[in-house]
């Protein structure tokens, strides 16, 4: 039953991470340029670790129940994603991002972090995942142990992911030496941006 319970947790939250969003496509990118990428894998479980058991022990109804925080948090996240969508297009088309193979300063670590809370927490499809949805799921079951046993999974899930996504990216390192390869990862982070921000349009109405 605990194993059980443990395994639901672990598919249920991969299966929804898993998808490439706005904070995967950046921890994605970081992995590929070495570039702080184990602050970065810790920032991201935790922030999972804290909105799931928000949402796993009952505090995700709140939320839901405040629309104009999501839409204030919807207005700040369009912002975001299209102003950082445009940076990626400008880095596409000025060569900027074959920073590591010409020297160019490396993000400090200040910068990085922000960027990853930012891709965070300013999009409310992170709440919707996290809190209502995973947390959702976990919440459903009676029994405390069970709860934490549900939240467990999902921590693990958490950790394999991000540690395979930031890690294991530099496998595509010898593909990333070619210009064109930066340039379409470019691009299709900068469309994926857009897209993401155009879904948050809904959140609006």
């Amino acid at each position: 039953m605990i194993s059980t319970i443990i395994l639901k947790g672990f598919s249920v939250t991969l299966s929804l991470i898993f998808a490439i969003g706005a904070q995967n496509a950046f921890v994605l990118k970081q992995g590929l340029r070495k570039e702080h990428v184990l602050p970065i894998i810790l920032i991201c479980i935790f922030i999972d670790v804290i909105l799931i058991a928000t949402g796993v022990f009952g505090i995700g109804y709140l939320v839901s129940q405040n629309p104009f925080l999501i839409k204030v948090i919807a207005v700040i996240g369009i912002l975001f994603l299209c102003g950082y969508a445009l940076i990626c297009l400008r880095s596409a088309f000025k060569n900027e991002h074959m920073e590591l193979e010409k020297g160019k300063k490396k993000k400090s670590l200040k910068e990085v972090i922000t960027l990853v809370l930012v891709f965070s927490l300013l999009n409310p499809h992170t709440y919707l995942d996290t809190i209502l949805l995973i947390g959702g799921i976990g919440a459903s079951y009676i029994e405390f142990q069970d709860k934490l046993y549900f939240l467990l999974g999902s921590i693990m899930a958490s950790v394999v992911w991000f540690i395979s996504l930031g890690f294991g990216s530099r496998i595509l390192i010898p593909l990333f030496q070619k210009n064109i390869t930066w340039k379409i990862l470019d691009v299709l982070i900068a469309i994926l941006l857009f897209s993401i921000a155009y879904s948050l349009l809904e959140l609006l109405n």
